[in-house]
């Protein structure tokens, strides 16, 4: 009995291991499978590949000072980050991944990039 090829329906040949009749079905299958599903997945993803990006631009010197203003002229949405780390005094700040931020007071912003 052949197997049958998940993304085409052709007759596998080759290897008994063998899933797919080619790279071309394997991919796809892949990327049909993996695709993101929903529009929020993908929606958020970008958002916080972009609080990133501004994150990074404002800070090239991993520890930097801006105004809450200067992050929104670039887009930043502080809606989107991607863990709190609470510091023993209680201070709060946020991160999107390793580039964080601590509010200050007068709307400022302590911008900091956190060690490997």
């Amino acid at each position: 009995m052949k197997k049958k090829c998940p993304e085409c329906d052709n007759d596998i040949i080759g290897r008994v291991d063998k899933k797919f009749c080619s790279d071309g079905c394997r991919n796809a299958y892949n990327n049909r499978i993996n695709k993101d599903s929903k529009n929020l997945i993908r929606n958020t993803n970008n958002r916080l590949r972009k609080n990133y990006r501004i994150l990074e631009v404002l800070n090239p010197d991993q520890k930097k000072k801006v105004s809450r203003s200067k992050l929104i002229e670039h887009g930043f949405d502080f809606n989107y980050f991607t863990s709190i780390y609470t510091t023993k005094a209680g201070a709060i700040y946020y991160f999107v991944y390793d580039q964080g931020y601590l509010p200050l007071e007068g709307d400022y912003y302590a911008l900091v990039k956190r060690e490997s």
